[in-house]
């Protein structure tokens, strides 16, 4: 009989989802006898051949063997899709809250936007980044920029994520800010284009260069992992907003400021009545109220009563009389947030002052009158206690026989918030 041929080993690498995989299957070609096998592999071992079989039907089961070998292993299951961790899909730890910030602008603003949670720094944003930070429940402060600032306040509650934008404004120098809570899911689609403050994009691996081999069938790229939208859910109410801007509360909060102090007299020496007159300056009392209506923005629009009373001599009749002057004015404020509990302020006031002589001097007049404002305010709440210069112009009379009534002082009070 004719010599046999020597097998010949056939060799494939099949790459599947990462891992590789290699099949050797070996085929022996040549004539067949009673005492060779057709086909051997690493799993099985095939039956030895009856007697009378065609060779050439031997073969063909030898090689369709082999070929459902190679049919598993290009069909073998890729491993499944890992999901990343990603920051913006964050859940609060049990018992407390998160505070998403994101900053999302039309028209970037090349600058970096300092954010304080509660007095701490969560990061700079730029375009297109955020923060995130893990909050108590009940009332979070929000400190955004740094020479123009505009804070937020929120009531927050366990358990529960809300999200914060923040948007630079073009063309204005210092950088200022508008800040506005959004819903989940606002939130959630805004997150999944940002990347977290300081993160880098990611890199690129390098492609894994396969072993060596005999043969090496072409290498098929894995297919691109889906992606995963955040998944929907039912939009929430947005919390009650407590703070946006100078002012805590609602648009509009009404105030309550009684007030005292020292208040002196610009001018001694007058005629009152037609007689020489000397003033004790000194005023006492001096006394006001005020009730105004401040807006979130830091503006504030009011009404003032104030009183003071002094004594005065007229030459030549050797009496004692006093004068007590009632100013109503009508006020205008500004109040600056410099902290959650320290707010400075400037103001000017325009009324009418009347004043009443009695003692030797009996008699009333008044005239027009106006005063400017400075002074801060310290807030513990609803209450805080104010510090104020008052300079108040006031003359009251005819045009021959005016009298300036005006002055300035320092006084202290109490402010009530409703």
């Amino acid at each position: 009989m004719p010599p046999e041929l020597s097998p010949r080993e056939a060799s494939f690498l099949i790459e599947r989802g990462g891992r590789d995989k290699r099949i050797i299957v070996f085929l022996s070609f040549g004539r067949y006898n009673d005492e060779r096998e057709i086909l051997r592999g690493p799993a099985m071992k095939a039956k030895k051949k009856q007697q009378g079989d065609s060779p050439m039907n031997e073969l063909r089961a030898g090689l369709s063997v082999s070929g459902a070998f190679l049919l598993a292993a290009l069909l073998g299951a890729a491993p499944p899709v890992r999901a990343q961790e990603d920051a913006s899909r964050a859940t609060p730890p049990p018992g407390k809250a998160l505070v998403f910030v994101f900053r999302s602008e039309r028209e970037t603003v090349a600058a970096l936007v300092p954010v304080f949670v509660n007095l701490a720094r969560v990061g700079d944003l730029a375009n297109g980044t955020f923060a995130v930070a893990t909050v108590s429940p009940g009332r979070t402060f929000l400190r955004v920029g740094d020479q123009a600032v505009a804070t937020y306040t929120l009531e927050v509650a366990a358990n529960q994520s809300y999200f914060v934008r923040v948007e630079a404004v073009p063309g204005v120098r210092p950088v200022q800010t508008e800040v506005r809570i959004v819903s989940e899911v606002e939130g959630r689609r805004f997150l999944a284009q940002s990347r977290p403050v300081g993160a880098a994009p990611p890199a690129i691996a390098a492609p894994r260069v396969p072993p060596p081999a005999p043969v090496v069938a072409p290498r098929v790229p894995p297919p691109p992992a889906p992606v995963v939208a955040a998944p929907r859910v039912a939009p929430k109410p947005a919390p009650r907003e407590i703070a946006r801007f100078a002012e805590p509360g609602g648009d509009w909060n009404f105030a309550l400021i009684a007030k005292g102090g020292a208040f002196k007299l610009a001018n001694a020496n007058q005629t009152v009545a037609g007689f020489a007159s000397t003033y004790d300056t000194a005023s006492k009392p001096a006394v006001g109220i005020e009730a105004e209506w401040r807006n979130r923005t830091g503006f504030a629009l009011g009404g003032e009563v104030f009183y003071y009373k002094n004594d005065l001599v007229a030459t030549g009749t050797g009496a004692i009389s006093q004068q007590q002057v009632v100013a109503i004015m009508a006020n205008g404020k500004y109040y600056l947030r410099a902290a959650d509990w320290f707010y400075p302020f400037a103001g000017a006031g325009v009324g009418f002052a009347d004043a009443l002589y009695s003692g030797g001097l009996k008699g009333t007049q008044g005239g027009t009158a106006y005063q400017g404002l400075v002074g801060m305010e310290f807030r513990f709440g609803s209450v805080g206690l104010q510090v104020q210069y008052k300079y108040l112009a006031a003359t009251t009379g005819t045009t021959s026989k005016e009298v300036k009534v005006g002055g300035s002082g320092v006084l202290a009070g109490v402010s009530i918030i409703f």
